[in-house]
This record gives C-alpha cells, sequence and structure tokens, in this order.
C-alpha cells in the first residue's frame, strides 16, 4: 500500500524521504540517479490537444542546454582562424630554421673538405687531382653531400696550375680549395659559392 502511494506520487517529499531510508544504500543511489538522470524524467510530454507539457522544475533553457552536444559554426571558425594564425606565424620561423641548419651544414662540409684536401697535400706532397683522390687514399669514406644542391658531384673545385720549379721537379698542379655548386644566397647575404 506505501509503495502504490509512493509510485503514484501521492506521498509527501518528507514521506518519500523516509521512506527510502528504508531501501539499501544501493536503491536509495540508484533511485537518486534516476530522479537527476533519467531521460523520460526530462522529455515533454504530448497532451491530447497537441500541447507540450514540460515536467516541472525544467525550464525551456535546461532542455536547450541538455539537448545541445556539438559546437556552433562560429566555435568552429574561430579556432579554425586561430590555428590558420598560429601557423601563419610559426611558417617563416620553421623555413628559417631549417636555412639555418643547412648553412651551418654547409660550412661543416666545406671544413672538413678544405682540412682533408690539406692534410692529402702535406702526405703526398702534391695536391689531389679531384676529390674522388681523397676517397681512393682513404682520407674520406665518400664524398659529402652539398646540402644547397642536395648532391656529392656539385662541388666546385679550385684548381692550382702547374708550375715548374726546376728541370727536374715539376708540379702538377691540383685541388688547393673546394666551394658549393649552388648559386644561391645565404642569409648573410653572400652567395654560397662564394664560401
Amino acid at each position: 500500500m506505501f509503495a502504490r502511494k509512493l509510485i503514484s506520487g501521492s506521498i509527501s517529499p518528507l514521506k518519500r524521504m523516509a521512506s527510502r531510508r528504508r531501501f539499501g544504500v544501493a536503491q536509495r543511489f540508484s533511485a537518486a540517479i534516476e530522479d537527476f538522470t533519467c531521460p523520460e524524467a526530462l522529455a515533454p510530454e504530448v497532451v491530447g490537444s497537441g500541447e507540450v507539457r514540460i515536467p516541472r522544475g525544467i525550464s525551456g533553457a535546461s532542455l536547450r542546454r541538455h539537448r545541445s552536444r556539438g559546437f556552433t559554426l562560429i566555435e568552429l571558425m574561430i579556432v579554425i582562424s586561430v590555428i590558420l594564425i598560429l601557423v601563419s606565424v610559426a611558417l617563416p620561423a620553421y623555413n628559417q630554421s631549417i636555412l639555418r641548419a643547412r648553412e651551418s651544414v654547409l660550412k661543416q662540409n666545406l671544413f672538413t673538405l678544405r682540412s682533408v684536401i690539406s692534410q692529402y697535400t702535406l702526405d703526398k706532397q702534391k695536391a689531389p687531382q679531384s676529390l674522388d683522390d681523397l676517397v681512393s687514399s682513404g682520407y674520406l669514406k665518400q664524398i659529402p653531400n652539398d646540402p644547397m644542391t642536395g648532391k656529392n658531384d656539385t662541388w666546385v673545385p679550385d684548381e692550382e696550375e702547374g708550375t715548374i720549379m726546376s728541370i727536374d721537379e715539376q708540379d702538377q698542379g691540383g685541388i688547393i680549395d673546394v666551394h658549393s655548386g649552388s648559386s644561391g644566397v645565404g642569409s648573410d647575404g653572400t652567395a654560397y659559392n662564394t664560401w
């Protein structure tokens, strides 16, 4: 009898709370969850003449808040525009850092080639005739790539002309310096082939 009155809703809220004390903890918890999250409790009812009756304690604004779960077009446009602004600021800095890294690799490769050419000249008492002589003699494992062109066969060697020192000694000449084969201009305003 008491349970029928509880279900029909004719019992006052104080009696309803007192009756919930009789239930176990799990039953009270599930009853509380149903009171607050049951979708049927939030759904409006259609009355016979076509009117929509909203349950007590629920306003139209709270129903709209409950139904809307996505982003609006304005919110998406704002987020996309902020992302585009950040990308447009970061992209030039990224490209500049890549250029500085390539220039650093070019300087290191030029330093390595020049020091190896110098070592070869001191050891053999003659300058190398080509960069391949450095590899075949064991001074380099392989010719490094020119980072501005991406190839290792674009290095431009400076060759010294052969000079006759005496009749029995003749210098054949050879490579004394090397430069990049790129025609681009560095970040300091000088051409890469003059470095």
